[in-house]
């Protein structure tokens, strides 16, 4: 404890309170503000005289305060004023205490109460700020995931599903994005930058950022990957990382769709009554080795059918107590057979992760984000 008094006679006072008290005090005295700032250091608490030859009143309380840092300050004084014990309070002093209406008991007791209050005061601000933080990086998050780009939703629904890997994030690695470019005509992608922390999914928004754009400005479908590997490999912080994507352009009108895959699971047909894996070709992750990513067409067989494209994290989970994993056969399976089937389609997605963590036996470690585009009856 730091005691900041000019009069011998009170120091000498308060020495002898705490020997009375056999309070366990390591006791320093500083005569002057001047003095006591090269003494402040490492102390726990403050016991202040209001009255100093180089401040006075609440002004030298002011003066220790700024630079008391995680020191508990008590005021000591003669003035039996109530009215300047709580102002001291309000202006951040712990306790406020009048010379000789104290005991050895009662001080060493008030000065250990200043001392949890003022621990007990700085946990709350530390744990208010990370709240703050927390809210504030939860808006921009939430500010950063996207909006689909539709005009019209009459011949296709579009249901999407975002789950981050990170503990409390929001966004992760993984990225998706609608845009519907003319009437009957869609885009789509769902991408997975390598990693899931902060950094990742700083990069996963460029990337669904500079596809929307690239999108709309209506560069050729054959030339928006390279663009996107483009951006991927001037942005990213490391040159090992890299990115899996699916895209798919599908033509409403004509029933049909061309799909592109860079490393990225196959997306799934469900039609009539049937799950299948849809046959593309897989090219190279984006960012290892720039070449075209070749394209798949396909025509529906119906106007009833989805289509799912997810990232892997939906899939890596194991299945019982082995090294199995689920794979895009056993999300096959699922899909295939009941309840699946009688689930509307809307809550497909939710329970698909659900049901993949039963099978894993806990929380899936990686993001998930999961597009699930239906016409008609969707199955």
């Amino acid at each position: 404890m730091l005691l900041i008094e000019d009069d011998e006679g009170d120091a000498f006072l308060v020495g002898e309170l705490l020997a009375e008290a056999n309070a366990s005090v390591d006791l320093q005295v500083a005569r002057s503000l001047t003095e006591a700032q090269s003494r402040i250091a490492g102390v726990d608490c403050i016991l202040l005289d209001l009255g100093l030859p180089d401040a006075q009143g609440l002004d030298g309380l002011r003066r220790v305060l700024t630079m008391a840092g995680r020191s508990a300050v008590c005021v000591l004084t003669g003035r039996q004023d109530e009215h300047l014990g709580v102002d001291a309070v309000a202006e951040g002093a712990q306790d406020y205490l009048v010379k000789g209406q104290v005991d050895g008991v009662l001080l060493t007791r008030a000065l250990r109460y200043a001392v949890e209050r003022k621990r007990a005061d700085e946990n709350a601000l530390r744990l208010r700020e990370a709240e703050l933080r927390q809210a504030e990086s939860a808006r921009l998050e939430r500010g950063l995931l996207p909006q689909p780009l539709l005009r019209d939703t009459k011949q296709a629904a579009v249901h999407m599903f975002y789950r981050p890997g990170r503990s409390r994030g929001l966004i992760g690695g993984d990225f998706y994005d609608v845009v519907q470019t003319a009437e009957g005509h869609l885009q789509l992608i769902v991408g997975d930058v390598c990693g899931h922390g902060v950094d990742e999914a700083a990069l996963g928004v460029e990337l669904r950022v500079a596809w929307r754009a690239l999108v709309v400005a209506g560069v050729p479908d054959d030339e928006i990957l390279p663009a996107l590997e483009q951006v991927l490999i001037s942005e990213r912080r490391l040159p090992e990382i890299f990115t899996t994507v699916a895209a798919i352009k599908l033509d409403l009108d004509g029933n049909r769709a061309t799909v592109r895959l860079a490393g990225h699971p196959q997306p799934l047909l469900l039609a009539g009554g049937e799950v299948k894996p849809i046959p593309a070709p897989n090219g190279l992750l984006l960012g290892v080795s720039p070449r075209p990513v070749r394209s798949f067409d396909i025509e529906f067989p119906s106007d009833d059918w989805s289509i799912l494209m997810y990232t892997d994290g939906l899939i890596e989970g194991h299945v019982g107590q082995g090294t199995e994993r689920l794979d895009v056969s056993g999300l096959c399976r699922l899909l295939a057979e009941p309840p699946a089937t009688d689930i509307p389609l809307a809550e497909l997605p939710p329970w698909l992760v659900g049901r993949a963590e039963e099978l894993n036996g806990g929380a899936l470690a990686d993001d998930v984000a999961m597009l699930l585009i239906s016409r008609g009856r969707g199955r």
